[in-house]
Order: C-alpha cells, then structure tokens, then sequence
C-alpha cells in the first residue's frame, strides 16, 4: 500500500477501566454507523475491538486507543488502534495461533480479532510495550 487511509473522523481515549472498555465499543460502533458498515461488519469489528481493548487493559495495564474514520478512495472504513506499554508479547507466533487465548478475555484471542477485520498490524517489543492496528472496510 502506498500510503495510509485518510483520516476523516478521530477520538482518542485512555484505557484504564472496565468502563473505558465499554465506552471504546461504543465509540466504535457510532463510527462504524457513519462510516456505512454493514450490520455484520458492525458486528465484527466490535467483537474484534472489544478483544483487543480488554488486553490493552489486561495484559498491557492499560493503554490508549485512537478510532479513526478513513477512507481508500470512496471506500469507507474504520481503523482502531491500540498502544500500551506493558510487557509485549513474548511469542508473538503463540499469541497469534488458533484457539490460543490468555483464559482472561473473551475467547477469542488475537487470532480471532485478526479473523474479524480486513487489516491487522501488531508490534510488539517484549518489555517495552504493544501497538495493535485494525481496519474494518465498507463493502
């Protein structure tokens, strides 16, 4: 890709509760609206955001969040994304296998948050902290 999306919308938010976990869902879900996605890409993405604040908070000790709605040409979508400055993730390969999961979060794990978007960029530096991208696109 030659260059990101343009940025038409952003919120930024702190992640330190479990009530700054709802608000993103919430958030995400308003932009998703105005970005024209479907009821099911609504869905998903909110699954996906949902999974990925609760290990911002979690595994992370909290972090920030920007949700953005940007465009590829006249394509609409939304990206979240998601920065902390815990521990990182140690085996990034494990983190991202089928069925792995922590036990803490809602299932699905990171494997199934990158399953529910269109694209996915996680960086990680063990003991330095996450930074995990999503974008969900309109169709």
């Amino acid at each position: 890709m030659d260059a990101s999306p343009a940025a038409q919308t952003s919120e930024s938010y702190r992640i330190s509760s479990d009530a700054d976990v709802v608000r993103v869902r919430q958030s995400v879900r308003t932009l998703a609206v105005s970005a024209k996605l479907s009821l099911i890409d609504q869905t998903k993405l909110v699954t996906a955001v949902s999974e990925l604040a609760r290990n911002t908070l979690v595994h992370g000790g909290g972090g920030d969040v920007t949700i953005e709605v940007v465009s590829e040409g006249a394509r609409p979508g939304v990206r979240v994304g998601f920065e902390d400055r815990g521990p990182g993730i140690e085996d990034v390969a494990l983190a991202l296998t089928d069925g792995w999961s922590s036990g803490t979060g809602l299932g699905l794990g990171l494997s199934g948050a990158k399953r529910l978007v269109d694209d996915f960029d996680l960086r990680t530096v063990p003991g330095s902290g996450t930074m995990v991208s999503v974008v969900k696109w309109s169709r």
